[in-house]
């Protein structure tokens, strides 16, 4: 945005802000391919050999089952969790990610609980020194997918007044450069509103501490995963305790990202799918299991004999680790569960104080997901309710329920002539 006219402080209420045909200053061309997902290009684009297809027919039956969990979401959550929990793994329908993101992070009922407030920080100028920050970084966030390609267009409108409103609801953090790309994937599946719910949920509850001045929280989660892996891949840890190469510098894009720039997009939706149902454990089972592919034998470790080979290595993840089939069985499959990381946090808390002493930035305590986050405060009805009310009569219902439907309509409209 240096040197330009044009500003993203109007929130979108007018003013000029550029063609949509405009791609960082330069023309796409009209005849580029966009894929299923909304990239033009770049790494993170759908290829078949990324992804996996679900057949259609089976799509629409997922759709009609999160449909109905999403109608009783306090039920679901409260008697069938580990159902949900293994719907997420499968999987959430493109068509619902949205709103299964926002109930299952618990932005929805933050939402209904602070009507207004989004609107009233969205009509706030917000502190210059930020504002100039977050419109410098816009363009660089996801600049192949189509929503965010155009200088000043909708998408960067909209991720310029999440990140802003972000910055005055919680000034004492202001914005962290690695929450740019946490806000736009949010914005590429919901409206400004509920993206600003969500990353106020991830920022609070599922990664406290991450975006704060001194990045304290994730050096510890560093040392963690770096611990963690001593039981999951014994040579990958060696390799990496030789060659003095601090977790610090291979893992804080990933885990701060939340592998949103690093997978392909495929696999960052499953992934989103389950960080937002299980917690920060699928963060860490990512890693450990990258760090386990890469650095996991001997063989593999032949072409890395140094601090710098290494780097280079973890920094051009081989395709095949990362192809959504292959990492999402390898997520299930491996044994990191929230009390091994809670263990390790308070073993690796006691190692900083003596290194370091107390933290500086003290951060409120980690939920593990969704149910932690909905067991710590317990929503109304009024708080779920959809708006507005979708009703779809489910394939899977009993057909006395479609009967009583049809009843229901034949009784309304008689109500209504009388």
């Amino acid at each position: 945005m240096r040197g330009s006219t044009e500003k993203l402080t109007d929130n979108g209420k007018g003013g000029l802000y550029g063609s949509d045909t405009e791609v960082n200053g330069s023309a796409i061309s009209g005849e580029e391919q966009v894929d299923k997902y909304g990239f033009r290009g770049g790494a993170q684009q759908f290829t078949t050999d990324s992804a996996e297809e679900i057949p259609i027919d089976v799509l629409r039956q997922r759709e009609a089952k999160w449909l109905d969990m999403l109608n009783s979401w306090d039920k679901w959550m409260a008697k069938k969790h580990k159902k949900v929990k293994e719907r997420c793994q499968k999987g959430i329908p493109p068509s619902l990610r949205g709103r299964a993101w926002l109930y299952l992070s618990g932005g929805k009922v933050k939402r209904e609980q602070n009507q207004g407030k989004f609107e009233e920080l969205d009509n706030q100028p917000g502190d210059p020194k930020w504002v100039d920050i977050i419109e410098r970084d816009l363009h660089r966030q996801f600049p192949f997918h189509e929503m965010f390609a155009a200088r000043g267009g909708h998408g960067q409108q909209d991720l310029f007044r999440v990140l802003k409103a972000y910055t005055l609801h919680r000034p004492e953090e202001g914005y962290c450069q690695a929450q740019a790309p946490i806000a736009a994937v949010l914005l590429m599946h919901m409206p400004a509103e509920d993206a600003f719910w969500v990353l106020v949920q991830i920022c609070e509850k599922y990664l406290p501490g991450y975006y704060s001045t001194g990045l304290e929280a994730i050096q510890l989660d560093g040392e963690i995963l770096y611990a963690l892996l001593r039981r999951v891949s014994p040579p990958a840890h060696r390799h990496l305790k030789r060659h003095k190469l601090e977790p610090i510098l291979y893992m804080t894009e990933w885990f701060m990202c939340a592998f949103s720039r690093t997978l392909p997009w495929a696999s960052v939706l499953r992934v989103w799918d389950m960080f937002l149902c299980e917690g920060v454990k699928i963060l860490f089972r990512v890693g450990l299991v990258l760090l386990k592919c890469m650095l996991g034998s001997q063989e593999k470790l032949k072409a890395c004999q140094g601090l710098y080979e290494t780097m280079e290595l973890l920094r051009a993840i081989k395709p095949q680790y990362m192809q959504e089939r292959f990492l999402v069985n390898e997520i299930m499959e491996l044994s990191v569960s929230e009390k091994d990381i809670e263990k390790e946090h308070h073993a690796q808390l006691r190692c900083w104080k003596e290194t370091h002493g107390d933290l500086r930035c003290k951060s409120p305590p980690r939920m593990h997901g969704a149910k932690a986050i909905m067991a710590a405060e317990p929503p109304s009805r009024h708080d779920l309710r959809q708006r507005p009310t979708i009703i779809v009569e489910s394939p899977l219902a009993p057909k006395t329920d479609g009967v009583q439907t049809e009843d229901a309509k034949e009784s309304r409209k008689s109500n209504e002539i009388k």
